[in-house]
């Protein structure tokens, strides 16, 4: 049986496979041997199966970047965990992914995002009141700010354009971008922690 779940889940791998621009409904017919009419029961066009593709993915992200920052043991852990599941998100996913939505549909990823909580935003901000809180981050951190500057960091990271992967390496990329601006944050505790915890921000894909 077709279901709703099913179709989400196919268009979903198809698009993070081929990027978003090539994969027609018509196709995610073929992939499920079904008929438009079956997908059309359920989602209006493309658009409206992309966005709760979207919202989908967002969840799962969400989810399981909650279940990481419960599981460590202090918010250094967490964050070398978290970003270990970005790179390699970010390899498994096709660049024209994201890429796609932007051109063609602006403003879908964003407003996805929001209906999710802007929870990575979210998230950084409580790991970054955590370390306050365990004297692991400096008292005066500005936690709004970093929350967003660790972000565009880790877009930064992911910007082929600037960073050609033939010539910058994710492990390269963290260790000249992200680990020093977390060191900067960190009290003297922290930084024994990070020293002690680099291993997590090598990301072996």
């Amino acid at each position: 049986m077709i279901t709703k779940e099913l179709i989400l889940e196919t268009a979903t791998r198809l698009f993070m496979q081929n990027g978003v621009k090539t994969i027609t409904i018509n196709r995610i017919v073929k992939e499920l041997r079904t008929s438009k009419r079956t997908i059309y029961n359920h989602f209006e066009d493309k658009v409206t199966l992309l966005t709760a593709c979207l919202d989908v993915y967002n969840a799962r992200i969400r989810k399981e970047n909650e279940e990481t920052i419960k599981s460590a043991d202090n918010v250094i852990e967490a964050m070398g965990y978290l970003h270990q599941k970005i790179v390699r998100r970010a390899h498994q996913i096709n660049p024209n992914f994201f890429n796609d939505i932007i051109h063609y549909y602006p403003g879908l990823l964003n407003e996805s995002y929001e209906r999710n909580g802007n929870y990575a935003h979210q998230q950084l901000v409580e790991l970054a009141a955590e370390g306050i809180q365990d004297g692991i981050f400096l008292k005066d951190m500005d936690i709004e700010v970093v929350g967003k500057t660790v972000l565009a960091l880790l877009k930064l990271l992911k910007d082929n354009e600037q960073f050609p992967v033939s010539e910058f390496s994710k492990e390269r990329l963290t260790f000249g971008i992200m680990v020093p601006y977390l060191r900067g944050q960190c009290t003297a505790k922290g930084i024994e922690l990070l020293q002690i915890q680099e291993e997590l921000f090598k990301v072996t894909i």
